[in-house]
């Protein structure tokens, strides 16, 4: 899976598929990324802060490293929000 290769660990990926699971949770989750943009999740700085939001919901905690291996990934994934089939493509690797 391509989120291997930047260090994310299965387990962590599992773990927040399953509480994505949790209606209210998922409603906060879509509250933070409202908005976002490409351009927004080309910018490290705030794809760090999104990183820092959703781990709070989802009461995940995450060391720096982590952190960092998230925020590699999303950037170099080059995500359109609007295109959905980068969203299709981003489904894939998750499913």
């Amino acid at each position: 899976m391509g989120y291997q290769q930047y260090g994310i660990s299965p387990s962590l990926v599992t773990r927040v598929k399953k509480k994505m699971k949790n209606p209210t949770t998922k409603e906060r989750i879509m509250g933070i990324i409202d908005g976002v943009n490409k351009k927004d999740l080309q910018d490290p700085a705030k794809v760090q802060r999104l990183v820092k939001s959703a781990a709070g919901v989802l009461k995940e905690p995450l060391t720096q490293t982590e952190e960092q291996q998230l925020v590699r990934f999303v950037v170099a994934q080059r995500i359109d929000p609007n295109n959905t089939l980068h969203l299709i493509k981003l489904w894939g690797m998750f499913r």
